[in-house]
């Protein structure tokens, strides 16, 4: 009996997901060095980097507003969503993060400028969080495999609750952000599959 094979591809397989939380793992040490210095050093000034609504200074929050938080408890509450849907994002292709992050910061970003409240100003990572659940509930009806589909339920058992956050409400929470990152991450999850001509 060959054993080279089994160890083989458990040492890929711990390789690529030491990659994946290593990847992970720079998007919150920089979540977290922002806050830090934002509260300690800049009083909390760098959150006008967000996304201002129909302003011409507000378009770089599109590239910023992701990685600044309104507080710990804000940073808190976003951290441990973003490392676990991240994660089953790149489940079946780390390269799949890249992308559904990308589209997700482009499309939620775009929708939040131009529907946002006027003089309301958006940040969080909410928005990429929105973006990777939008992206698991629907590969699986895109892609249509056995990984995809169970993926898709998975995020539906865990975080289907979480869906309700694309609904107008009132306080300081960013619903648009959450709904057009929604939007973004289902756009990305029928990208990828037309792509990989999963999606006929």
């Amino acid at each position: 009996m060959n054993s080279k094979k089994p160890n083989h591809l458990l040492s890929k397989t711990l390789s690529k997901f030491q990659k994946q939380i290593g990847i992970l793992g720079i998007f919150v040490v920089i979540f977290w060095l922002l806050e830090i210095l934002d509260i300690f050093v800049f009083q909390q000034s760098l959150n006008v980097y967000g996304i201002q609504p129909r302003t011409i200074v507000g378009l770089r929050g599109i590239l910023f507003a992701p990685f600044l938080h309104g507080g710990f408890r804000h940073l808190i509450s976003n951290t441990i969503p973003f490392i676990t849907l991240g994660w089953l994002v790149m489940v079946q292709e780390t390269s799949d993060f890249y992308i559904v992050t990308a589209i997700t910061m482009l499309v939620g970003g775009i929708g939040v400028w131009l529907l946002g409240a006027t003089g309301s100003v958006h940040i969080g990572a909410s928005i990429l969080i929105f973006g990777y659940l939008g992206f698991l509930l629907l590969r699986g009806w895109f892609q249509r495999n056995f990984t995809s589909i169970f993926l898709s339920v998975v995020a539906l058992l865990f975080y289907g609750n979480a869906v309700l956050g694309i609904l107008p409400s009132g306080g300081r929470v960013s619903w648009e952000g959450h709904l057009f990152g929604f939007l973004g991450g289902i756009l990305a999850a029928r990208m990828i599959a037309k792509e990989k001509k999963y999606f006929k």
